[in-house]
């Protein structure tokens, strides 16, 4: 599997990512801690994620409560030491690690959340570090000085930002500049055929500056996996019967339509919807690497097809178009 530099770090990333925020949990709600993939299948995935050429491994200080860092550093700990050195991770923080705890980017708190981090996870230094989110009580310049330290301590290579807008990230990229200090050389948010805002507002910060852009939530909750039908109940367990939240304005006529249509789409092209939506965002030039967070070790199979096909800038227009 390929691999692409994010922004100027100098870090290499494998062009999908097995995203864990569904190891022991349900991203980072505290509600669904202890729930979401368990420890066993958590496994048979990352070795599943490493024998595809999976080589980097995403994850955060507050998914599934510690788990996901955890289970993790525990299966780095059975491997020898040239996989443990293939592996890139990168991992984030600012949510809370339980309902009630502290969050946010303070630079107390991010010292605290790496040292936890890293002893989670086993290693001295993580490649890459991002915020989780953009916390409105930190001055971004005070979470950049503290970024600057870790980077500095070796604890970090690289640092980048998750949830920002494009009007948040072009100000930290400037306040970099402006202090000498570290800064955020990629960001990942939220992309896929169904949420393309990033692509009018995001996309040119990272054209003008550089940066490397990551994409999660490529199947959108599931609803370009087929999952959802119209007049059908959501499947039990299924995302929008735990965390709609996000999603549930795709229960439109508009959109089962346009689902049908790319249905017809992967059916001619001898793929799975869930294939087809994944090379589309492989294909799509700006974005650096896909991040997949499958349940179970046979939800990768749609990364073969995605990598498996080839798809050209008009067929990448004509599928953009269905959903417009």
């Amino acid at each position: 599997m390929q691999s692409r530099e994010l922004g100027k770090s100098g870090i290499a990333v494998s062009r999908v990512i097995l995203g864990c925020g569904n190891f022991g949990g349900v991203g980072s709600a505290p509600a669904f801690f202890g729930q979401g993939t368990p420890k066993k299948e958590a496994f048979r995935i990352m070795e599943a994620a490493w024998d595809l050429g999976i080589t980097t491994f995403d994850t955060a200080d507050a998914y599934g409560g510690g788990c996901s860092e955890s289970w993790i550093g525990e299966w780095l700990a059975t491997k020898d030491g040239a996989v443990r050195d293939a592996i890139v991770i990168e991992t984030k923080t600012f949510n809370p690690m339980e309902t009630g705890h502290d969050q946010g980017l303070s630079p107390t708190r991010i010292q605290r959340q790496i040292e936890a981090s890293l002893e989670r996870l086993g290693v001295d230094s993580v490649a890459l570090y991002m915020a989780h989110d953009f916390d409105a009580d930190a001055p971004q310049e005070e979470t950049l000085g503290a970024f600057e330290e870790l980077v500095r301590e070796g604890k970090v290579g690289a640092v980048g930002a998750s949830n920002f807008t494009a009007e948040q990230l072009a100000e930290a990229v400037e306040l970099s500049e402006l202090e000498g200090l570290t800064r955020y050389e990629w960001v990942q948010n939220s992309f896929s055929l169904l949420d393309r805002g990033d692509a009018e507002t995001v996309f040119p910060v990272c054209r003008e500056h550089g940066l490397g852009y990551e994409a999660f939530g490529p199947l959108a909750g599931g609803w370009l996996t087929g999952k959802y039908r119209r007049g059908e109940p959501y499947p039990e367990g299924s995302r929008m019967t735990q965390r709609p939240d996000g999603y549930a304005e795709y229960a439109a006529d508009a959109t089962f339509d346009a689902l049908e249509a790319f249905e017809q789409e992967a059916w001619a092209r001898g793929v799975s919807m869930a294939g087809l939506a994944l090379a589309w965002l492989v294909a799509t030039p700006e974005v650096t690497a896909v991040i997949v967070g499958p349940g179970r070790a046979e939800h990768l199979a749609p990364v073969h097809e995605a990598l498996a096909l080839e798809l050209t800038a008009a067929d990448r227009s004509h599928l953009r178009g269905l959903f417009e």
